[in-house]
């Protein structure tokens, strides 16, 4: 009843547009006041403390950075037009695009949030102008972008790891094969929407136009192999990795495509710190409500009663 209680009025604040960090810590110290007294309100601020502190965690705000320093130094655009060199003979070729450069932005940020804001502005205003319908468009991107979450180095997989006590190494391993067949099966089902409807193909396949898209993008293609190199590799930890794409996305921003100036680096630094705060407050929100839940021990009274429910047997048979 406890966990049904907390449950629901964590439903209730966040129907009510309050921000689920929000309505997370107020369900969880509603119900510790109810349950368990004022003595229990110190434990607060320390499990909040606790829960946005762990080493892995670090990984977060430096992929988040790295997103926000591609997205202000010309790597998105780059991918993308190698994105389209690569597969806009194909009908429907813009909503191709759109699920390629989301794979290939996934594989460096590991945020849906950075996929969408370094892709939707350039590929849905083209995608609406070619007369994609705008359900479709919409739809296509949104759900791309999910795509961060599956494929290595995804921040989610980090909180995950963080939380169950496993491997972020291997977390990100098991996700390489259903992130990049997800990936795919989006591609074959934009080429059936596009035969279904007779959307065009932009433009016939040219190895000279694919071969100076590459050498352009050259160095943005680059991180994902450093960064997801380096991890899989044993040279670095996924926290010393997302310093490694902090670092690498400077140079080529700022060294080698020569983009990021002061200005863009503190646009990026602000947006990174922005999504970060957001990110980390709903991780110290969910530490303090699993500090509650174990304390009262729901997940061992749910796990109980589901083992000692009766099973249903099958027909007796009759001598």
């Amino acid at each position: 009843m406890t966990g049904f209680l907390v449950l629901l009025c964590v439903v209730v604040l966040v129907l009510i547009n309050v921000p689920i960090a929000v309505a997370l810590c107020i369900a969880s110290v509603v119900a510790m006041l109810t349950t368990q007294g004022v003595a229990s309100l110190p434990n607060v601020p320390l499990a909040l403390y606790q829960g946005a502190t762990s080493f892995p965690l670090i990984a977060i705000p430096l992929f988040i950075l790295s997103a926000a320093i591609m997205n202000t130094s010309g790597i998105s655009h780059r991918l993308i037009d190698f994105c389209q060199a690569l597969v806009g003979w194909m009908r429907g070729a813009l909503a191709q695009v759109n699920v390629l450069s989301h794979m290939f932005f996934a594989e460096i940020s590991g945020s849906a949030v950075a996929g969408v804001a370094a892709t939707a502005s350039i590929i849905m205003p083209a995608m609406k102008a070619r007369g994609y319908p705008g359900p479709f468009t919409a739809a296509v991107t949104s759900s791309t972008a999910t795509l961060a979450i599956i494929i290595p180095p995804s921040i989610p997989m980090i909180l995950y790891a963080v939380m169950a006590g496993t491997s972020v190494v291997q977390m990100f391993v098991a996700g390489i094969v259903p992130g990049v067949l997800t990936g795919l099966g989006f591609m074959g089902l934009c080429y059936w929407y596009a035969i279904r409807y007779n959307w065009p193909v932009e433009e016939i396949f040219q190895w000279g136009k694919l071969w100076r898209a590459f050498k352009k993008a050259f160095w943005a293609l680059t991180l994902p192999v450093i960064i997801l190199g380096g991890i899989f590799g044993g040279i670095v930890t996924a926290t010393e990795g997302a310093a490694l794409a902090v670092v690498a996305s400077l140079l080529v921003g700022g060294l080698v495509y020569r983009e990021l100036d002061w200005t863009r680096l503190k646009e990026a630094v602000i947006d990174g710190a922005v999504q970060t705060g957001a990110v980390m407050l709903l991780v110290a929100a969910s530490a303090l409500l699993g500090l509650y839940l174990t304390e009262v021990q729901l997940p061992q009274s749910i796990a109980a009663t589901m083992l000692s429910s009766p099973t249903r047997s099958g027909p007796s048979s009759r001598s």
